[in-house]
């Protein structure tokens, strides 16, 4: 399998911090008064799982090492499009159909920790 160029995966990594940052800025200036307390919550949920995962994206992404890394990396991006991205878009209206994204992206993060967890074993046990 063709390793991502690690430029290409350093700025995954700053992307996903950055968006993080600038949504949650979003969420608490631009929107209060805008959205309701229920899309509020949505909005601060995503924000929430978005920066932790963001977080570990990093980690998975500065251990570089093995099969584990790639797939706890893309399992972890692939989490904060889809959990994420799901409740940042139904905080805004989107219809009710998008919530069904959400449990993919829930379980992408679980993935994402068990192959980080597998990443960072100890080789010599």
């Amino acid at each position: 399998m063709r390793q991502p160029a690690p430029l290409r995966l350093a700025l995954l990594v700053g992307v996903a911090g950055a968006s993080a940052v600038l949504l949650g800025a979003f969420g608490a200036h631009a929107l209060r008064g805008v959205l309701d307390a229920r899309g509020l919550d949505l909005w601060r949920t995503a924000v929430d799982y978005h920066v932790w995962h963001a977080l570990a994206l990093a980690l998975a992404v500065a251990l570089g090492r093995g099969r584990g890394a790639r797939v706890a990396t893309a399992a972890f991006a692939a989490g904060i499009v889809l959990f994420s991205g799901s409740l940042y878009a139904l905080a805004l209206g989107a219809p009710r159909w998008v919530g069904i994204v959400t449990p993919f992206g829930g379980l992408a993060f679980v993935a994402g920790w068990l192959a980080l967890g597998w990443a960072l074993r100890p080789r010599h046990e």
